[in-house]
C-alpha cells in the first residue's frame, strides 16, 4: 500500500477524492455546462469540455475553440511553461471592451503530447482570475496561483498549491 504525504478527505456521496486521481493524469469528456466570463459577457459556454485529472489536484476544464468567443481571445506574449504531461503551453489574454485585459488568463495546448490529443487547441480558464461555473455554480481556484484545477463540492482534496504542499 501507497504512503501518502497527506491525509485525504474522504468523498461523501456524490463527491470524488483528488487522492484517488491517477498520476500520470486522466483525460475525460463531460457533458457538464462550463460558462467562463467577466461581469456579464459570457467568454466561453461549453457542454462539450474534458477534464484533466492528476493526483492532488482539483480537475482543470478545458473548453473547445468552437465554444469560445474568439473575439474576445488574444494570444499573449507575457507567459509561457512547460508541463510535463501535456507539453508547452499557448497562454490567451481575455479583452472585454470597458474592463482590464485580464493577461494570461487561459491557456491551451496547441501541439500537445500524444496523451493529450484530444484537447489540442482547447482552453481553459484560471478561474481565480475570471469567473467560471459548472452546471451554474461557481468555481474557487486551486490555491497558490500557480496551477489551474477548478475547486468545486464535488472534489475533496486537501489539493497541491495549498501551504505546505510543494513537497507532496
Amino acid at each position: 500500500m501507497r504512503k501518502l504525504p497527506v491525509r485525504p478527505i474522504v468523498p461523501a456521496a456524490g463527491q470524488e477524492s483528488v487522492w484517488d486521481y491517477p498520476r500520470p493524469p486522466a483525460l475525460e469528456q463531460s457533458g457538464r455546462r462550463v460558462v467562463v466570463r467577466v461581469g456579464s459577457v459570457v467568454i466561453a459556454d461549453s457542454t462539450a469540455a474534458w477534464r484533466v485529472m492528476e493526483t492532488s489536484h482539483p480537475p482543470t476544464w478545458y473548453l473547445p475553440r468552437a465554444d469560445v468567443v474568439e473575439q474576445y481571445l488574444r494570444r499573449s506574449a507575457a507567459r509561457s511553461s512547460i508541463c510535463e504531461w501535456k507539453g508547452a503551453a499557448t497562454y490567451w489574454d481575455v479583452l472585454v471592451p470597458g474592463q482590464p485585459v485580464l493577461q494570461s488568463v487561459g491557456w491551451s495546448y496547441q501541439t500537445p503530447t500524444p496523451r493529450f490529443v484530444p484537447i489540442t487547441g482547447y482552453v481553459s480558464f484560471m478561474p481565480g482570475e475570471i469567473d467560471c461555473s459548472i452546471d451554474g455554480e461557481r468555481v474557487l481556484p486551486q490555491a497558490g496561483g500557480f496551477y489551474g484545477g477548478w475547486i468545486t463540492p464535488d472534489v475533496v482534496g486537501p489539493f497541491k498549491g495549498e501551504p505546505g504542499s510543494w513537497g507532496w
